[in-house]
């Protein structure tokens, strides 16, 4: 079997990106690959995600979480530089881990929005995207993947929404959202 890094990006306004990436890092996982997630948004508060990834940091060796951003830059009271800040070190971070040698795959989770936002220029994502060893691959999640990003992927995966029981006012419910 050859062994290829694929470049997967998982975006659109639908839910389920970083789930889908996460299934991903558990089936990585179980066939015994080394799996990093850098959380580029997401920061210290409660998600739908969050016990998948108290389950994750629980799973010792061969997969590793870590929470690089501050939060959802609309929201809260953290000024831009300091999203901004946040993510650079993120993305300093990825470039070093992505270069170091010592995992399969890294899920660059909710990079996109970081991208979209401003805090990474769309020029870092895709210098640090080429820089990955053949490999490895790399995961990036997000809405409003840059075409730029979806041209050099190997597997683009659109989440559309159709109907969310949000509009219909049912609030998250619990193992499902939160």
């Amino acid at each position: 079997m050859e062994e290829k890094g694929l470049l997967i990006v998982h975006t659109g306004d639908g839910k389920g990106k970083t789930t889908a990436a996460l299934g991903l890092a558990m089936r990585a996982w179980g066939d015994g690959l080394r799996v990093l997630i850098l959380q580029f948004i997401k920061g210290g508060w409660t998600y739908g995600e969050l016990s998948t990834i108290t389950a994750l940091k629980e799973i010792h060796g061969r997969i590793d979480v870590r929470q690089c951003g501050l939060g959802f830059t609309k929201k809260g009271n953290r000024d831009e530089a300091e999203h901004r800040e946040a993510a650079q070190k993120g993305l300093a971070l990825a470039e070093k881990e992505i270069k170091g040698g010592d995992w399969d795959l890294i899920i660059l989770d909710e990079i996109n929005y970081a991208v979209k936002f401003g805090l990474i220029s769309e020029e870092e994502l895709l210098e640090l995207v080429d820089k990955r060893p053949s490999a490895l691959h790399l995961v990036c999640t997000g809405r409003d993947a840059l075409p730029s990003l979806v041209e050099r992927a190997d597997l683009v995966t659109e989440m559309h929404l159709i109907k969310h029981p949000y509009q219909r006012g049912i609030k998250a419910q619990k193992g499902i959202e939160f």
